[in-house]
C-alpha cells in the first residue's frame, strides 16, 4: 500500500459502511483484509491496493470515487459541518458527502439528532421506502404534510425515523430533533435549536418570540427535516408547526386519529422471521449484514420461537437480547425463563439500553393511567380483551354481549357512540386496532400480558368468567346454516375453552358454549377436537347440574353420535343407553327427547348388525313422535325410513315398501 499525501479521513468510505450498518469487522471479513487496515483506509493513512479497491467497490455496489479511495479525488473532508455543534450531538453527525455530490444536492451543516445509528436496525424497508416517496413527492409545494410514524410504545417508531435521518441525510441541509412528549421539554428543545441555528432571538426571554423566530426560520428556509419524537398530543404540536417553507415535518405517535395534521404511516410488529433476525444480531449469534445460513438451525428455530412468543414487539425483543448478552443464559434459557416469569422479563430493560431505557411494561404503564382517568370503560374494554385471543375480535362479542360485561362496559357497550368513543380512546394510544370492514377488533400479545400481569387472581378470574359467558352468548348452535358465524368466532371459544380449564370454571353457561363448540366441530368431521370438548361440558354439566340431568343426557347422546362417525359402534352403543336411561328418568317414558335417544341407539345396533335388538327401538320411537308431534312431522318421516331400511337390509321387502311409501 502507498501511504497518502495527507491523512485526511475518507467520510465516504465509513459513511458507506455505517449506513449499511456493517462493522469493520465484517467489511474485513468479507474483502479478504483485516479490520486495522480497513481502520487505516477509513482515516486517510494510507489508501488500499488496486485488488482491495476493487473488492470494495464490488461489496459496496460503489465506484473507486464514490468511496473516496482515489489519491486526489473526491475530497473527503466533513466540510460544511457546522462547529457549533454541542459536543453531545455533534459525535452523532453523519459524514457529509462533499465535492462527490452533485452541484444541485443539499450539503448537511446542521444535525442534532441524538441517537447514533442503530446497527441491529432490521426491516422496515417498506415503511422507509414509503415515508420517502410522501415526504419527497410534493417537494415543489411550499410544504410537504407532515408524515407521522404511527403505532404501539415499543413497535420501534423511533428508530425507524432515527434510521430515516442516517439514510436520507444527503438530501437535506438541516436535520433537526426535538422530544414532543410533553409542552414543556418541545419548548426547551426549540430552545436549543434556535440556539444551534444562531439565531438572533436565542437570548431571548419570551419563551413565545423564540418559538415565532423557529417558525420563521423553517419557513424561510429549505431542505431541512424537522423530527418531532412522541408526538402524543398533536393538537400541542400543530402550535410549533410552520405553515409554509420547503421542508420536510416527521412525527413519531402512538396516535392512530391525524386528522389534517399528518399522514399517517403505521409501524407494524415484525414478522417471526423479521423479528428472529434481530435477536440473533442483538444477542451477537449472527454479525451484522451477514446471512441468516450462517447460524445453525438451533439457533434459527429457537430465535423463532421467542419472536412468536414476544409478537414480534421490537422493545420486547431488544429486552430478550439485553438478556440474553448480560447472563449468557442463550435463547433455549430465555424460552424457558420467559414461560415461568413472563411479568418480572417484560419489566426488566438490562443495563446497557440508553436509547429506549424503559421496558415493556413501563412504556405502557402511563398510557394505561390515562385510558382509566379518561374513560374507564375503555380500561374494562383493553381488560376484556386481554382475555380473548389476540386477533380478529369479533365486535358483537362485545354488543350482543354486553349484559356479561360488568357495569360500566356494559352500558358503554350497548351504546355505539359511547363503544365508538371507548375504542377510540384505546386507539389514541395504539392499544387496540379497529378492522371497520370486517367489525372485528386486534391487540397485541404482550399488551394482554401486560394487563393480565397487573391484576391479582381474583380479578383475572372475574374477567376471564365475563369473557366466557360473553362468547357464549353469541356463538350459534352448530347447524349448517350458522357454520360461517361459527367458524368467525372460533378462535374466541377455541381461547374460552382453554381457560374454563385453566380456571376450573364450573357453571352452565360454560358447559353450553363448550356443547355448541362441538357440535359444530363434529359437523366438520373435526371429531377429535369435538369429542374433547364434548368431555370437558360433560364433565361440567355433571358437576353444576348434577349426573342425571337432562343438559348431561343430551351431551351424552351427542358422544354417541360422534363414537357412530367414528365407527365405534360399541362406545357408542354404552353411551347412547346411559343418554336413555337419563332421559327416561327425568323426562318420562314417551317424551320427544327419549325417542330420540331411542332412535340413535337403534341405528347404532342396526350398524352392528343387531337388528332384533333394533326393531323394537324404532318401533318404539316411531311411536312417541306420532303422538308427541304428530304424524306429518318430519321425525317422524324419518323413523318410517329407518324401520323400512332395517327390513329392507334384512330382505323383508314386503315390511320395508309401506313404510317408504308413507314417508
Amino acid at each position: 500500500m502507498k501511504k497518502s499525501e495527507q491523512t485526511t479521513p475518507n467520510a465516504l468510505l465509513r459513511h458507506a459502511r455505517e449506513q449499511r450498518g456493517w462493522s469493520r469487522e465484517y467489511v474485513a471479513e468479507k474483502i479478504g483484509s483485516d479490520p486495522k487496515s480497513l481502520g487505516r483506509w477509513e482515516r486517510g493513512v494510507t489508501f488500499p491496493q488496486p485488488y482491495y479497491r476493487q473488492k470494495l467497490c464490488e461489496l459496496f455496489e460503489k465506484n473507486a470515487q464514490e468511496l473516496g479511495l482515489m489519491p486526489g479525488g473526491a475530497d473527503k473532508t466533513d466540510k460544511g459541518i457546522d462547529s457549533g455543534l454541542s459536543p453531545r450531538l455533534q459525535g452523532t453527525l453523519p459524514e457529509a458527502s462533499g465535492a462527490s455530490q452533485p452541484p444541485a444536492a443539499p450539503i448537511l451543516s446542521i444535525w442534532n439528532v441524538p441517537y447514533r445509528r442503530n446497527p441491529f436496525f432490521t426491516g422496515r424497508e417498506a415503511a422507509l421506502n414509503a415515508l420517502h416517496a410522501a415526504l419527497t413527492h410534493g417537494k415543489a409545494i411550499a410544504l410537504t404534510q407532515a408524515q407521522a410514524i404511527s403505532g404501539l410504545g415499543g413497535v420501534g417508531k423511533t428508530q425507524t425515523a432515527v434510521e430515516y435521518a442516517y439514510r436520507y441525510h444527503d438530501a437535506y441541509k438541516a436535520i433537526l430533533w426535538a422530544r414532543a412528549d410533553s409542552h414543556e421539554t418541545l419548548v426547551s428543545d426549540v430552545v436549543s435549536m434556535v440556539t444551534l441555528l444562531k439565531l438572533p432571538e436565542k437570548e431571548e426571554q419570551d419563551q413565545n418570540r423564540v418559538l415565532d423566530a423557529f417558525k420563521r426560520w423553517l419557513q424561510e428556509n429549505d431542505d431541512w427535516l424537522l423530527i418531532l419524537d412522541n408526538a402524543d398530543d398533536l393538537m400541542m404540536v400543530n402550535d410549533f408547526l410552520p405553515s409554509l417553507g420547503q421542508g420536510h415535518i416527521l412525527l413519531t405517535t402512538r396516535e392512530q386519529v391525524t386528522g389534517r395534521i399528518a399522514q399517517r404511516i403505521e409501524i407494524e410488529k415484525m414478522e417471526p422471521e423479521e423479528g428472529a433476525l434481530f435477536l440473533l444480531r442483538r444477542t451477537h449469534k449472527l454479525a451484522i449484514g451477514a446471512p441468516r445460513d450462517n447460524v445453525s438451525y438451533t439457533y434459527w428455530n429457537k430465535a423463532i420461537d421467542i419472536s412468536r412468543m414476544l409478537d414480534g414487539l421490537p422493545l420486547a425483543l431488544d429486552q430478550a437480547g439485553a438478556y440474553i448478552e448480560q447472563t449468557e443464559c442463550g435463547l433455549a434459557g430465555y424460552l424457558d425463563r420467559y414461560q415461568k416469569h413472563r411479568s418480572v422479563l417484560l419489566g426488566m430493560r438490562g443495563t446497557s439500553a440508553t436509547d429506549h431505557p424503559e421496558p415493556v411494561a413501563t412504556t405502557w404503564a402511563l398510557s394505561f393511567e390515562k385510558v382509566q382517568t379518561v374513560n374507564p370503560a375503555a380500561a374494562d374494554l383493553l381488560r376484556f380483551c386481554a382475555f380473548l385471543h389476540p386477533d380478529a375480535i369479533p365486535l358483537e362479542i362485545i354488543t350482543d354481549g354486553a349484559s356479561e360485561l360488568g357495569p360500566l362496559l356494559e352500558i358503554a357497550a350497548a351504546d355505539l357512540i359511547a363503544l365508538d368513543m371507548a375504542i377510540g380512546e384505546l386507539r389514541r394510544f395504539s392499544l387496540l386496532r379497529r378492522d371497520p370492514e370486517n367489525q372485528i377488533l386486534n391487540i397485541h400479545r404482550l399488551v394482554q400480558a401486560v394487563i393480565k400481569d397487573g391484576m391479582d387472581q381474583d380479578t383475572q378470574r372475574r374477567w376471564a368468567e365475563r369473557v366466557v359467558r360473553a362468547v357464549n352468548r353469541v356463538f350459534p348452535d352448530g347447524t349448517f346454516e350458522t357454520w360461517q358465524a361459527c367458524e368467525r368466532c372460533l378462535p374466541q371459544a377455541q381461547v374460552c375453552a382453554a381457560l374454563i380449564k385453566q380456571r376450573d370454571v364450573l357453571f352452565e353457561e360454560a358447559g353450553q358454549l363448550l356443547t355448541r363448540m362441538a357440535t359444530y366441530l363434529q359437523e366438520r368431521a373435526r371429531y377429535a377436537e369435538a369429542k374433547s370438548l364434548y368431555y370437558q361440558a360433560l364433565e361440567i354439566c355433571e358437576k353444576t347440574l348434577g349426573p342425571e340431568d337432562s343438559k348431561v343426557a343430551q351431551i351424552l347422546d351427542a358422544l354417541a353420535v360422534l363414537y357412530f362417525y367414528q365407527g365405534k359402534y360399541s362406545q357408542a352403543e354404552s353411551i347412547e343407553q346411559r343418554a336413555l336411561a337419563i332421559r327416561e328418568k327425568v323426562l318420562g317414558l314417551d317424551h320427544p327427547d327419549v325417542a330420540d335417544s331411542l332412535n340413535n341407539l337403534a341405528t347404532i345396533c342396526q350398524e352392528q348388525g343387531k337388528y332384533t335388538q333394533a326393531e323394537p327401538l324404532f318401533q318404539r320411537a316411531l311411536d312417541i313422535w306420532e303422538r308427541k308431534l304428530g304424524p306429518e312431522h318430519r321425525y317422524v318421516a324419518s323413523a318410517l325410513s329407518n324401520l323400512g331400511l332395517l327390513y329392507y337390509v334384512q330382505g323383508k321387502y314386503a315390511e320395508a315398501e309401506p313404510l317408504y311409501i308413507k314417508a
